[in-house]
């Protein structure tokens, strides 16, 4: 079992950056591949970024390539999202996300995740 909890979030202007903070809890965090994804109001829950266990290999969306940055660190049980250039059309609520089992990265299934955190809010105004 793993426990997810997001902070960072809130309400910034176009431009701006943020950094997202996903603690976990449980003792399989370190092999654990975590994700991040969002939802629009209105709008399913999408992919953002992934990264394998061991913070070797990493993945993102189109959208946010060379924008955001993916990150872990295993000793503080926590996994980052550094979110730079903000635009509007990334306001959503950010969630994180962990797998039980190993998988490909570059799969955007959020049915691939099996352990959720309960949210962050993202607002970016113009």
């Amino acid at each position: 079992q793993v426990q997810l909890v997001e902070s960072g979030g809130g309400l910034v202007q176009a431009g701006d950056s943020l950094r997202l903070s996903c603690a976990a809890s449980g003792r399989t965090f370190g092999s654990s591949d975590m994700g991040w994804f969002r939802q629009a109001p209105g709008e399913e829950r999408e992919f953002v970024a992934a990264i394998s266990w061991g913070g070797a290999s990493t993945y993102y969306a189109d959208s946010v390539k060379g924008r955001f940055t993916i990150s872990r660190d295993n000793a503080k049980r926590t996994v980052y999202l550094q979110m730079n250039s903000l635009k509007p059309e990334d306001t959503a609520v950010y969630y994180c996300a962990a797998a039980s089992s190993r998988l490909d990265i570059r799969v955007k299934d959020e049915d691939e995740y099996d352990y959720w955190g309960q949210g962050t809010q993202v607002t970016v105004s113009s």
